[in-house]
């Protein structure tokens, strides 16, 4: 939503100021069909060129999830966090063994379906009962299985970063397509240098339009979309690296209602209830 407004405020600004100031908008609106099937068909074409065919598919999603609101809401952390601390205090109580069903069919598992939220999304389940497996195999040390999550969660921020790059570079060759529709456009006016004063000037400012589009689509489209993708990765992170932090903790010996609070500590201030709110939640279910 923030995504749309902000381009409505951009061109509101920037198309409102020109004709404020008597800007002949009818030259842009005559080049515009031309100028864009010129920059975006070079663009798409070099971006299709640059990227494998898997980065071309997460890009496509990732922009999509650019106009959806964050999914990493306090509700949702708090779900999480009550997830992992019934799944530790049920192995405080009844030893590691007692999760394994939970842990191989976490699909049928009371515990996680308990918390749809959190216990259907397919990458944080997959992430917990990975490491709880191990925790239950009992074959690896902490700094092992920590020295293991970050390897994990470095791949998982590089592999969704892909797709901002993308963009990223999408973004940087749109000013140079820009350019090159406008030069097409001015070898387009030279071929027509007997036309009456009116209409060359009509000719070369359609293809200083191609310029301005270029720029206008780079930094006002594409590079925000690139943050905006970004944002989402770097959120779909800091997710891991709570249960990351919970599941080390409880493993040091941490008693699960501490272990959690460790959790709780790792997520941004915005969406990180407090220990009140937390203690309440996990309570209640």
């Amino acid at each position: 939503m923030f995504v749309i407004i902000g381009w409505v405020l951009a061109l509101a600004c920037i198309f409102g100021v020109f004709i404020a100031h008597g800007g002949n908008i009818s030259v842009v609106l005559h080049a515009l069909p031309f100028e864009m099937t010129t920059i975006f068909g070079a663009a798409i074409g070099g971006m299709l060129a640059t990227n494998p065919p898997k980065v071309m598919k997460a890009t496509m999603k990732g922009l999509g999830e650019c106009f959806k609101g964050s999914k990493y809401t306090k509700a949702r952390y708090m779900e999480l966090l009550a997830l992992l601390y019934d799944i530790l205090q049920k192995a405080r109580k009844e030893g590691l063994m007692s999760i394994e069903k939970d842990v191989e069919d976490p699909h049928s598992s009371p515990l996680f379906q308990k918390y749809p939220t959190v216990g259907n999304d397919h990458h944080v389940a997959e992430f917990i009962t990975d490491y709880l497996r191990m925790m239950v195999s009992g074959n690896l040390n902490a700094h092992e299985i920590e020295s293991l999550m970050d390897a994990e969660i470095d791949t998982h921020h590089h592999e969704a970063f892909l797709a901002v790059q993308a963009i990223q570079r999408l973004a940087g060759g749109l000013p140079a397509f820009g350019i090159v529709a406008a030069v097409l456009g001015v070898v387009n006016t030279m071929g027509s240098v007997g036309q009456p004063p009116a209409v060359l000037g009509g000719m070369i400012g359609s293809a200083l339009v191609g310029t301005f589009l270029g720029i206008l689509l780079a930094y006002a489209f594409a590079e925000p979309l690139a943050g905006a993708l970004e944002a989402k990765v770097d959120e779909a992170g800091k997710e891991l690296q709570c249960i990351k932090t919970t599941l080390l903790a409880s493993m040091q010996g941490y008693a699960p209602q501490v272990a959690i609070e460790f959790g709780r500590k790792v997520l941004y201030s915005t969406e990180r209830p407090t220990f009140a709110e937390l203690e309440g939640h996990v309570k209640k279910k």
